[in-house]
């Protein structure tokens, strides 16, 4: 009888404690599933948003923060003059529910495309919403303008609001956090404007040339008072002859120019041109490091953001050029130099 009793109460026991065991797994399970759907949820949730740069897509990600999702065409290292969208790119800008491009003629070889689905849906080319007095022309293109407008923060503040503003017509709801976010990165921006300012004045008078392999530099010129020299046009499409190379070999010698800059996007071969040339004639050229023109550094990296990219620059013709400026640039954030 004993053992019956014994026998039943460890039945009970285990009855008991596989039921609670049931009622545990299963309150964990409906947990991972609130918070896998609520997650799912919040990112089906989340504007998508396909930007052809990465310095337009940095500006989207900056300002919409958690409401959006943010895919750039363009990744380190490409030349938005040449690009051309790919099978992949198609079907992203067909599924987006905004297209922020550039406009101005930068994606020269995207541009009837972009303009032909701008018919069909929400495309920007946010550029285009700055001020015609504020863009510098070019002699070899009279109807168009130099596109490179963000060598200058001050300028690229302007199309940060006309992102903001492309935000804010998809999630009016969501006017006040976009516009909060806007004004955040603007003081950012800003803030770097000033360090590269102060930085930039440092460099001597006679050193301030800045020649590079295009035409990308125009409006950083203007910012910060130097004289630009682009071995090929304002888009990399155009090609520079021997005529120009001799041209420009000549101009280092005769100006006793010791330092000239590659770019990230743009291959070097003019530029080892002229160091080749002008040691010929005995100067010695350096290369004063890469510059980002058309594209900004890694994914992942500070150089792979806005800041970082105009930060790098900065801090690199202002080392390069003679002028003072701390190695790892405005927050010591710059990957170390070799």
């Amino acid at each position: 009888m004993k053992r019956g009793r014994a026998a039943h109460a460890t039945a009970v026991f285990w009855q008991s404690a596989f039921f609670k065991m049931s009622v545990t797994l299963a309150a964990i399970s409906m947990a991972f599933a609130l918070v896998f759907s609520g997650s799912v949820g919040a990112a089906e949730n989340r504007l998508k948003v396909v930007a052809t740069t990465g310095m337009i897509a940095d500006a989207a990600r900056q300002v919409g923060g958690d409401l959006v999702d943010v895919k750039a065409l363009m990744g380190a290292g490409v030349d938005p003059h040449a690009y051309r969208q790919t099978r992949t790119d198609i079907v992203a800008l067909a599924k987006a529910d905004l297209v922020l491009w550039h406009g101005l003629y930068l994606e020269a070889q995207m541009e009837d495309f972009l303009v032909s689905l701008g018919k069909r849906g929400k495309v920007i080319a946010v550029a285009e919403a700055l001020p015609k007095e504020l863009l510098i022309s070019h002699a070899d293109y009279a109807d168009k303008y130099d596109p490179h407008v963000w060598m200058d923060p001050e300028r690229w503040t302007k199309v940060i609001l006309a992102v903001r503003d492309a935000l804010i017509a998809e999630r009016p709801d969501a006017k006040a956090v976009i516009k909060a976010n806007a004004a955040q990165h603007i003081e950012e921006v800003e803030k770097l404007a000033g360090y590269s300012k102060r930085a930039l004045a440092t460099v001597p008078a006679d050193s301030r040339v800045l020649l590079t392999a295009h035409d990308a530099f125009n409006y950083f010129g203007e910012a910060y008072g130097f004289e630009v020299i682009g071995i090929q046009g304002i888009s990399t499409e155009s090609e520079a002859g021997l005529n120009r190379i001799r041209e420009l070999v000549d101009l280092l010698v005769a100006r006793n120019i010791g330092a000239v800059f590659v770019e990230s996007s743009v291959s070097d071969r003019n530029i080892k041109a002229l160091i080749e040339g002008a040691a010929a004639q005995g100067h010695t050229v350096k290369v004063g490091g890469e510059l980002f023109s058309d594209a900004m550094g890694r994914d992942g990296t500070y150089e792979g953001t806005y800041l970082g990219m105009i930060d790098h620059n900065a801090t690199t013709i202002t080392r390069a050029l003679g002028g003072k400026a701390p190695d790892r640039g405005m927050t010591g954030a710059l990957e170390a130099s070799s």
